[in-house]
């Protein structure tokens, strides 16, 4: 990946009012910043407004390390701003968790090795030891905490301090086929991300795919989210579809399928790598 400037993203929301883009594009103009990307928003219906900046910071008069308070004090306060602010020379630590399906973590690993992400993947968590030639492949340490309904809240537990020790700011369940507790999610609030074949609800259980065929749907679908308390229904970041038709066979099913799922994954990876998605509520804004 080729050497950025220092830029810092400002991702917000607040109650729509007038003036808004005024006032925030203002702040970078006087304090010497250049924008390179704007993009907004509003919910007429809830009548929020949501913005998307990028300015560089070359000639910025303000250091890096105080725009966050300035914003804060300035603005957030008087305009109810609900913010986040991000500097591009931060590379983002990046925790992939992964069962027995080798699919996605190979379209992750294989875009994070081109260097088409910028981030680091300091650690893969399993739950089996499987796929460990993976992480040897890639140089990616490979940790096995082998869960069991006695032992689920103990190793979670020492998944969390590990998670920790490496200091890594969000998680991928490529294709983890366990229920991520409450606990640890309110350790990593929008920032576990999911990935599940469209089913849900009405094709449940190990083979989805074989309920599918024997319905014989004419669609099939993935949907990549954060993940919250209730099962499978967080924000959704990215969602496609492959058409289906009665010459397709399980195994055509479920390959198409395996398809889709490591390419909506990694397009919802990217976009969050890319600070371009905000949450509101149980839904998301994703900026282009």
């Amino acid at each position: 990946m080729k050497e950025q400037s220092p830029t810092a993203i400002l991702l917000m929301h607040c109650p729509d009012q007038p003036g808004l883009i005024t006032q925030m594009t203002d702040f970078i103009h006087v304090n010497g910043g250049n924008i390179i990307y704007l993009d907004q928003h509003v919910d007429r219906v809830h009548h929020v407004f949501f913005m998307r900046v990028e300015w560089e910071l070359q000639h910025f008069v303000i250091p890096a390390d105080k725009i966050e308070e300035y914003f804060h004090t300035l603005y957030a306060v008087k305009y109810q701003i609900y913010f986040r602010l991000y500097l591009n020379d931060y590379k983002p630590k990046m925790a992939i968790f992964v069962s027995k399906m080798s699919h996605c973590i190979y379209d992750l690993l294989a875009r994070y090795t081109a260097g088409e992400w910028n981030v680091e993947i300091p650690l893969i968590i399993s739950n089996h030891p499987d796929l460990e030639e993976i992480g040897t492949r890639f140089g990616i340490p490979y940790h096995v905490f082998p869960v069991t309904k006695e032992n689920k809240a103990e190793q979670e537990a020492a998944e969390l301090a590990l998670l920790k020790e490496k200091q890594v700011d969000f998680i991928i369940l490529a294709r983890y086929m366990q229920v991520i507790t409450e606990h640890m999610i309110n350790r990593f609030p929008n920032r576990i991300i999911n990935i599940h074949h469209s089913f849900l609800s009405a094709f449940v259980g190990a083979k989805p795919y074989h309920a599918a065929f024997e319905r014989g749907v004419k669609l099939i679908g993935a949907t990549s989210h954060y993940v919250t308390s209730d099962l499978d229904a967080g924000p959704i970041i990215e969602q496609d579809i492959a058409r289906i038709s009665h010459k397709d066979t399980v195994e055509t099913l479920v390959h198409k399928g395996q398809d889709l799922e490591k390419i909506v994954l990694s397009r919802a990876v990217e976009k969050h790598i890319q600070r371009k998605v905000l949450t509101y509520k149980n839904k998301t804004v994703v900026f282009s």
